[in-house]
């Protein structure tokens, strides 16, 4: 059951992820996230990076009271969005933005499709044009542009 949780919570944060981008990052809180469109800066730490802050607060709560409370649902709910800022942290900021230089050469279609989507959406630099505000979930057009190159 606690790995259940653990699941739900992952993919549960694919669709609050897409909401809080859109209507938070790129909403009320785009003073925050607007240099991240920015890519004179690219490489360096930016303002948008407090949402690493912002997001771990609450996973901490949780799994604070969690373990205070023998492992209850909270913590398995904490670990699942802990699991999923991992994830976010090694695919769009190591892999996407190369802020550490690997995996540049990658020709599995999956991380290339990732890739495109978060360019298309960086390709708008103001906060009311946009696409793609997923991260592991992209649309099925990119994964078709790296599928039919490979056959």
């Amino acid at each position: 059951m606690n790995l259940l949780i653990v699941l739900v919570t992952f993919v549960l944060m694919e669709g609050a992820t897409w909401v809080i981008h859109k209507y938070i990052m790129h909403g009320f809180l785009w003073t925050l996230h607007r240099d991240h469109h920015d890519q004179s800066n690219e490489g360096s730490l930016e303002r948008n990076d407090w949402f690493f802050v912002i997001f771990a607060i609450p996973t901490i709560i949780l799994l604070y009271f969690g373990v205070r409370n023998d492992f209850g649902a909270a913590f398995f709910i904490g670990l699942g969005i802990f699991l999923y800022g991992m994830s976010y942290f090694f695919v769009h900021d190591i892999f996407i933005h190369q802020r550490v230089k690997i995996f540049r050469h990658t020709q599995n279609p999956y991380f290339l499709a990732i890739r495109r989507a978060h360019k298309q959406h960086h390709k708008h630099i103001d906060k009311h044009e946009g696409e793609c505000f997923g991260f592991l979930w992209v649309p099925v057009k990119y994964f078709r542009m790296y599928l039919k190159k490979r056959q």
